[in-house]
């Protein structure tokens, strides 16, 4: 039986994948698998039972990573699994920071007792124009999952767009409109551009990216939207250049007490992936990757360790070994394989960094001796027999 633990509500019909063999109702402590989306992770110990941790979501800065990974802890997240939902909250606050259709619905509120609101609608309606969108210029910085999405529909909305990613991959390059302007210095996207939207992850080196050197840069009038994460934008100095005209909105998905008071910022309640459609495609996904995981030892979309695939397990055994990339862990471990008389039928590895990942095929069970064996090995982190 493997236990499995939701740290957050996981949408059934992700849950229900589950076989009879999987204990969804199982403790934190006693978990082999967690599923989580938002809860914080960095606080938790982690347990030797547990195996993966399967992010409903493409964000993982909730989960400590290297400290999965020197456990021998997989994390899995779903990249492109919400990405429509995001896409569409995009266009969404684009068009609301160029039509001030939310002034305008409160004006409505504000005057709703008035015989002659309909007369009077005449009057006030010149305070909430906006402008169009269509024939403006966006810059979409980070073209994966979400940012080609949002790319695409922009130039079918009539927009002219720049992308910016110094790590575009071949899948998102051929999904990419050609007519979208490849740039390969950010720089010109906040030179040119009257609407910017950010969706990159949160690294050190996207930390502030869009500070006080990129406003100076911008034209007057431009509208900055950040459903990606909070911390890629200096809003520390933002405030200057919303009073200045310089910015003239900032939509941000992750509001605080200095966004949710500051003037010119349009803020939404994390809303990017919560559409009922995302909730299901992310735990669906989810899941998906445990059970290959579990049932096969196949890593695809972790991301603290490497993809590693052996397909479906169609020999007597299969042995899943997390591990330090250093010279002769493999060798020690076919001797050892080899010492024990057992036959490796066929092998996969795979690097990420520091830490490694083997799939060995075997023609027999191996005993617990062998397991122990390989346990003991330096640089070996933890060994799993996956069938």
């Amino acid at each position: 039986m493997v236990n499995v633990h939701c740290l957050n509500n996981i949408a059934s019909c992700g849950l229900d994948l589950f076989t009879a063999d999987y204990n969804t109702e199982s403790s934190y402590e006693d978990a082999n698998v967690v599923l989580v989306r938002s809860a914080k992770m960095h606080d938790l110990d982690l347990s030797n039972n547990l195996v993966a941790i399967a992010r409903a979501g493409a964000g993982v800065n909730n989960i400590p990573l290297e400290s999965c990974a020197e456990a021998g802890v997989v994390v899995f997240n779903t990249p492109g699994a919400n990405a429509n939902a995001v896409k569409e909250q995009v266009l969404a606050t684009m068009l609301l920071a160029s039509r001030d259709l939310i002034g305008g619905n409160k004006w409505v509120e504000d005057n709703k007792d008035d015989a002659d609101i309909a007369k009077s609608t005449e009057k006030a309606k010149k305070a909430f124009a906006g402008r169009e969108i269509a024939g403006k210029k966006l810059g979409v910085i980070g073209l994966g999952a979400i940012g080609q999405l949002v790319a695409n529909a922009a130039i079918s909305l009539g927009m002219e767009v720049y992308g910016y990613d110094p790590y575009l991959s071949v899948a998102a390059a051929l999904n990419l409109s050609r007519e979208v302007k490849h740039v390969i210095d950010v720089n010109e996207i906040y030179k040119e551009c009257n609407y910017i939207t950010v969706h990159v992850p949160a690294l050190d080196s996207t930390k502030g990216m869009i500070g006080k050197e990129a406003f100076e840069l911008m034209q007057d009038g431009t509208v900055i939207i950040n459903c990606a994460r909070d911390v890629l934008v200096d809003e520390d100095v933002i405030g200057d250049y919303l009073k200045s005209g310089r910015v003239k909105c900032y939509v941000t998905d992750f509001p605080n007490p200095k966004t949710a008071n500051m003037e010119g910022a349009l803020c939404f309640p994390h809303l990017g992936a919560s559409s009922a459609e995302a909730e299901d495609n992310c735990a669906i996904m989810a899941v998906n990757e445990v059970r290959d995981f579990i049932e096969n030892g196949n890593i695809k979309n972790s991301v603290n360790y490497p993809a590693c695939n052996l397909g479906v397990c169609a020999t007597e055994s299969r042995v899943a070994v997390c591990h330090k990339n250093v010279p002769a862990v493999i060798s020690k471990i076919t001797s050892a394989m080899g010492g024990a008389n057992v036959n490796i039928e066929s092998m996969a590895n795979a690097s990420r960094g520091e830490y490694a990942y083997s799939l060995l095929d075997l023609d027999k069970q191996p005993d617990t001796s062998i397991i122990t064996e390989l346990a003991s090995i330096d640089g070996v982190i933890k060994v799993r027999v996956v069938k």
